[in-house]
C-alpha cells in the first residue's frame, strides 16, 4: 500500500505510475501507435501470458455488452470488439487510455473510453447492465478494492458474469520477491510486493490475495470458480531484449510439471463470479 493515507493523494500516485509507464508499453520497439506496434504488442502479450484468451473467452462475447475495468493500452479490449462485442472501456491512467483509443482508430473498431477513478465508477460511468465486467490485472493497485466491487454491483444484472484477475498471495512470484529482493524477509512482504510487482519497481499500491481473501473481498459475490496460473519463466535481462530464455531452473522441467507448478504457485488468481441478489419476496 502507498505510503501516504490520504486516498486521493495515493490515486493520484497510482494514475501518475501509469501515465509514466503503461503496462506492456515496451512491448515492441515499433513506433508507437502504429499498426505493427500494437500487433507486436498483442503478440508479445499473448506469447508471453498465453492463459489470456482463454480467460477472457472474447469469442463468447459476441453481440454482448462487455465493461473493461483497467484497459491498459488495450489489448483484451480491441480483442473483444474484434470478436463483436459492445465494448465500454475506463482506465485511470489518461496516457493509457489516450493509446487505447489510438488503437481502436487504427483497426478502425469501435467503443465508448471513460478516465477516471474506478472507485468511483457510477459518478462517470453511465449506469447499465452489462453481460461481462472484465478486469485483468488491475483492481489490486487501486487503494480500496472493496470499493471497486460495490460500484460494479450497480452495473449487474443477476446473469452478469465478472471475470476478475487478481494478484496471488501464495505464489512462485511472492517467494522470489522476498528472497531475492527481500533475503528472506518475510516481515517485509507486503512491501515488497508492492515495490517489485511490476516491470518499473515502486508501484504506489498493489494488493495479493489467498484464495479466502478473494472470497472475503468479493463477499457481494459467488465465485463460482476460481484457479491460478502464469509463473514468468524468462531470464529478465534478455527477456528485455526480446530474448525468450528459461531461468535455468525451469529448463530442466518437464512442460507438465511446469503446468502443475503454474496451477498450485502461479501469480495470476483467475475468477469466475456472478453477483448475489436477495431473492424477491
Amino acid at each position: 500500500m502507498a505510503a501516504t493515507t490520504d486516498r486521493t493523494s495515493a490515486i493520484d500516485q497510482v494514475r501518475a505510475y501509469w501515465n509514466r509507464r503503461p503496462c506492456n508499453i515496451r512491448h515492441s520497439t515499433k513506433p508507437v501507435g502504429t499498426r505493427e506496434y500494437f500487433d507486436e504488442v498483442e503478440e508479445r502479450k499473448y506469447f508471453v501470458e498465453p492463459h489470456i484468451p482463454a480467460f477472457a473467452d472474447f469469442e463468447r462475447w459476441r453481440g454482448k455488452k462487455v465493461l473493461e475495468i483497467g484497459c491498459g493500452i488495450g489489448t483484451d479490449s480491441i480483442n473483444f470488439a474484434r470478436a463483436g462485442a459492445d465494448v465500454t472501456v475506463v482506465d485511470l491512467s489518461d496516457e493509457s487510455l489516450a493509446l487505447c483509443k489510438k488503437r481502436f482508430e487504427v483497426f478502425g473498431l469501435n467503443a465508448k473510453f471513460f478516465q477516471g477513478d474506478a472507485e468511483q465508477l457510477t459518478t462517470f460511468v453511465p449506469v447499465e447492465k452489462y453481460d461481462l465486467i472484465y478486469s485483468f490485472g488491475v483492481i489490486h493497485h487501486t487503494p480500496h478494492p472493496e470499493t471497486v466491487f460495490e460500484q460494479l454491483r450497480q452495473y449487474c444484472t443477476p446473469e452478469t458474469e465478472l471475470r476478475i484477475m487478481l494478484y496471488s498471495k501464495w505464489s512462485w512470484k511472492v517467494f522470489w520477491i522476498i528472497f531475492g529482493y527481500g533475503k528472506g524477509a518475510i516481515w517485509k512482504a507486503d512491501e515488497l510486493v508492492r515495490m517489485h510487482s511490476e516491470a518499473q519497481t515502486g508501484s504506489p499500491v498493489t494488493y495479493s490475495y489467498s484464495f479466502g481473501g478473494v472470497r472475503r473481498l468479493m463477499h457481494e459475490y459467488n465465485v463460482e470458480r476460481i484457479s491460478k496460473d502464469h509463473i514468468f519463466p524468462y531470464e529478465i535481462d534478455k527477456y528485455v531484449k526480446y530474448d525468450y530464455k528459461w531461468v535455468w531452473y525451469f529448463r530442466w522441467m518437464p512442460m507438465p510439471l511446469f503446468r502443475w507448478l503454474e496451477h498450485r504457485l502461479g501469480w495470476h488468481t483467475l475468477i469466475w463470479a456472478r453477483p448475489r441478489f436477495a431473492a424477491a419476496a
